[in-house]
């Protein structure tokens, strides 16, 4: 092989891994919200004491988090019939985020349960959705991030 070919089949290496380096690079810089470690606490109330509801996440993603929205939902309601939309999450509540390292945000939600709304709520299983929303606009919505029990 001459020295020639063998100079244009580097050059030409070369630029094919550029490229494919650079569409990485490009597609890492813009990489879509991620929820992990979502975990849901019930307390019922007892005795005086209010219970409460906690849920924490924590979201992931390249141009930041603008929100993160939470919905509680018992497993026997419309949205288990009728799968939860983003749209059904526009009246949701805030969940308070805080920084927690490069591209990551830590999210809680922390709600008092009076004993009026326990004894009112349906029992079994519940769900907490989660809606999270990129500070260029892009959305991720999980149905069912965490779950816990009314009892």
């Amino acid at each position: 092989m001459s020295r020639r070919t063998v100079l244009l089949s580097v050059a030409a290496g070369v630029v094919a891994l550029g490229g494919a380096g650079a569409l990485t690079l490009a597609y890492a810089g813009n990489q879509p919200l991620e929820l992990a470690h979502s975990t849901a606490r019930y307390t019922a109330p007892a005795g005086d004491r209010d219970g409460s509801l906690t849920f924490d996440t924590d979201v992931t993603g390249s141009s930041g988090v603008k929100s993160v929205k939470v919905l509680a939902w018992p497993q026997h309601s419309s949205f288990a019939e009728d799968e939860l939309t983003a749209k059904d999450m526009a009246y949701a509540e805030p969940a308070v985020c805080e920084p927690a390292g490069k591209d990551a945000t830590h999210c809680t939600y922390s709600v008092k349960v009076t004993r009026s709304e326990a004894e009112s709520s349906p029992r079994g299983a519940w769900y907490v959705a989660v809606l999270a929303t990129a500070q260029d606009g892009t959305t991720t919505l999980d149905r069912k991030a965490s779950g816990f029990t009314v009892e």
